[in-house]
């Protein structure tokens, strides 16, 4: 089954790099859809810092993001 997904225009540029890179390492084509499983399956969260460039003021609103975010959670109990 096949579904359609929008994606920003930098994140589809940031697939289809992966995409190459893991066609020149595999040496057979990779589709996009391949390189999003690569993503999910063999990588994880920690192995993509330094993926994306990202100003100083970017990576501090990210930061501050996540601390906001974490405030908001609260763990369920069973």
């Amino acid at each position: 089954m096949a579904i359609s997904i929008k994606v920003s225009e930098e994140n589809y540029r940031n697939l289809s790099m992966l995409s190459g890179r893991l066609q020149e390492m595999l040496k057979k084509p990779v589709s996009l859809n391949e390189a999003i499983s690569f993503l999910y399956k063999k990588k994880g969260l920690s192995e993509l810092a330094g993926s994306w460039k990202m100003s100083d003021g970017e990576v501090r609103d990210f930061q501050e993001s996540l601390k906001r975010g974490w405030k908001r959670w609260k763990m369920a109990s069973a």
